[in-house]
């Protein structure tokens, strides 16, 4: 016999073996076993309502992956918790998960447009007295637009056409002739959520990114918006929600067809089908990213709004750099480990040692057009020239780690990007609205799509407790129809 599925029970991945297609009956089925697919499943069981998980992956968690490399434990994905996250937060507590506070004590250093590191105290970078004074009237800007917005509906904020047929990066020099100031703070959004080049997506959607945070002064300040992490990492999250469904989650079982059907009394019916498991249930929750919905095969085919809004939303690039060391050696030097550049290779470097971890950590980014840049280098090179960046800002120690390691997630066959989705130039005006509206018995819900929270674990939460919901409720009008 082959072996064709393996089911997720208390936290390890169990085989099972069928010669035959297994077929399961379910309220719901769920595709993705990430936070926001499992938040749905959970919440809806809580509903009383049966629900399979199926997930292409040996894991769960979705782009969310604490792995040991090399004997050292990383956070390969998503990782951080803001104060604002409150359904994060709220989920941590109801799962027993402890947080502790990223370190940040000493000086952060600034590479600025001359390549020299200069070490600063305080949240503003140590610039000179006019680039400093037109981030500030940036961010005040920034600010103002964010307040204007409902993140659930930006594309009614009062200026919603003119900002999203403008890209960024122009925007920004239409506001300033500040070269430096204008791209410091495109890297907050550029580089450091999106990254995409700001050349590439609208200035609504930068406002969109500020206001899912509660103001663009939250995206530049890094104490809030990395505040804390999870003790045992925050893939965690997602293995204590699956070993609460049990082996209601099926791993290794990428959905390859949607076969679907609603009725006009209302009534709807939904086949997803995997290689080896066929799932049969009233309603679907796609909980993957928007680029992913072409892996699936639509029966009958999606609208022709969902085809054309898909080819509009796609995921940046980013490479995640850990660099692991005998000791934090920057704590003895007074630094905190924290430095920015948008002109260096990595542009933005962090200490990222685990809870009561002897040893150090690093954790630098490299994005958009700087990440294909290394990527056209050999592994070796490329890990060469990086390190020098990381010791651009903390000296010669950072050029050799115990342990070295890039997350790279463009190329991991089920994500295909970081960190999230976002549309192109004019598409969130144009397709945003309809984002989450179901398709008969279908319904969208991952991080790519949420309004607080939008790219973070925050948001794949409260979409799944928001597509719970709906979906529980449109059980109940099927129940009253057939009943």
């Amino acid at each position: 016999m082959n072996e064709r599925y393996s089911f997720y029970v208390r936290g390890t991945t169990v085989a099972c073996r069928e010669d035959t297609m297994r077929i399961i009956e379910s309220d719901v089925v769920v595709v993705g076993a990430g936070p926001s697919g499992l938040m749905a499943a959970r919440e809806l069981r809580k509903a009383g309502h049966s629900v399979t998980v199926l997930e292409a992956r040996g894991r769960v968690g979705g782009r969310t992956h604490t792995d040991t490399i090399d004997g050292a434990v990383l956070e390969i994905g998503g990782q951080w918790v803001s104060p604002d996250q409150t359904a994060l937060i709220g989920l941590l507590d109801e799962l027993g998960l402890q947080t502790y506070s990223r370190y940040r004590e000493g000086e952060s250093v600034y590479i600025g447009t001359d390549g020299k590191a200069v070490r600063y105290t305080g949240e503003m970078f140590p610039v000179s007295r006019r680039t400093g004074a037109e981030m500030a009237r940036l961010i005040e800007e920034l600010d103002r637009l964010a307040a204007q917005m409902d993140p659930r509906a930006p594309w009614e904020h009062p200026q919603a056409r003119d900002l999203d047929t403008v890209s960024f990066s122009t925007w920004l020099r239409r506001q300033s002739t500040d070269e430096e100031a204008c791209n410091n703070i495109g890297l907050f959004v550029a580089g450091g959520m999106l990254t995409k080049p700001a050349h590439s997506f609208s200035t609504l959607q930068a406002v969109l990114m500020a206001a899912s945070a509660g103001s663009f002064s939250h995206l530049v300040d890094e104490d809030f918006i990395l505040d804390k992490r999870v003790v045992g990492g925050m893939q965690s999250v997602s293995e204590r929600m699956a070993a609460e469904l049990g082996d209601d989650v099926v791993l290794n079982s990428p959905v390859r067809t949607l076969r679907w059907s609603a009725a006009e009394d209302g009534t709807t019916s939904v086949a997803a089908i995997s290689e080896d498991v066929t799932v049969n249930a009233r309603y679907a929750v796609m909980a993957v990213p928007p680029n992913l919905y072409s892996r699936v095969s639509f029966e009958p085919p999606l609208p022709r709004r969902q085809h054309q809004m898909h080819q509009h939303q796609s995921l940046g690039l980013v490479i995640k750099v850990h660099a692991v060391y005998s000791t934090p050696f920057w704590r003895e030097d007074g630094l905190s480990g924290t430095g920015f550049s948008a002109g260096s290779i990595v542009q933005e470097v962090y200490d990222n040692t685990n809870h009561q971890d002897s040893r150090g950590t690093l954790v630098g980014f490299i994005s958009d057009e700087k990440a294909d840049a290394m990527f056209e280098l050999d592994p070796d090179e490329r890990r060469r020239r990086i390190l020098e960046s990381i010791a651009g800002f903390l000296g010669p120690q950072a050029l050799t780690p115990e342990v070295y390691y890039e997350s790279d997630w463009a190329s991991e066959e089920w994500t295909r990007g970081a960190y999230a989705a976002s549309y192109d130039l004019g598409g969130l005006t144009r397709y945003g609205r309809h984002q989450l509206t179901p398709v008969g018995p279908i319904h969208w819900s991952s991080s790519d799509l949420a309004a607080e929270g939008y790219q973070h674990v925050d948001g794949a939460i409260r979409m799944g407790q928001y597509t719970a919901r709906n979906i529980t409720a449109a059980l109940a009008t099927q129940r009253t129809l057939i009943g």
